[in-house]
């Protein structure tokens, strides 16, 4: 597995990725301006060509927002989505980050663990925060 920044082509795959993992995915526009912002910090797994999964953050101040972070089906359960938080985390560190936070989906009990065994914890709901009314685990991390 590779594991880089994105490049401006990966948007396109990240886009199509979004609709397989979300059910309230970014679209492209939305992630192509992100892609531009110059507090934007992102990590890509690629396999053979493929993109196997993606995440990234924004950084303000010293605190980030993780945004995003998704794995290809074909990929699961391969440590993917650890690893790219650890490097994700790793760049956030290093542009002057001490805190990162996520939001997460009461039901995404799959992600709670990862984010959990990576050392985040929940701080407080954000009631009806996705666009279907369910709502949001705030979690944070000390970096």
């Amino acid at each position: 597995m590779n594991y880089r920044k994105w490049n401006y082509e990966d948007i396109f795959q990240i886009a199509e990725l979004e609709k397989q993992c979300f059910s309230d995915p970014w679209s492209f526009p939305m992630l192509a301006d992100t892609f531009f912002g110059e507090r934007t910090l992102t990590v890509a797994a690629e396999e053979g060509g493929v993109l196997a999964g993606y995440a990234f953050a924004v950084l303000a101040g010293d605190e980030a927002d993780l945004a995003n972070i998704a794995v290809a089906e074909g990929f699961r359960r391969r440590g993917l989505a650890q690893e790219m938080l650890s490097l994700l985390e790793g760049e956030v560190r290093a542009a002057g980050g001490k805190k990162m936070f996520l939001e997460v989906r009461v039901s995404n009990a799959p992600a709670m663990a990862l984010y959990l065994k990576a050392g985040y914890t929940g701080r407080y709901a954000r009631p009806r925060y996705y666009g279907d009314g369910e709502d949001a685990l705030v979690m944070e991390k000390n970096l």
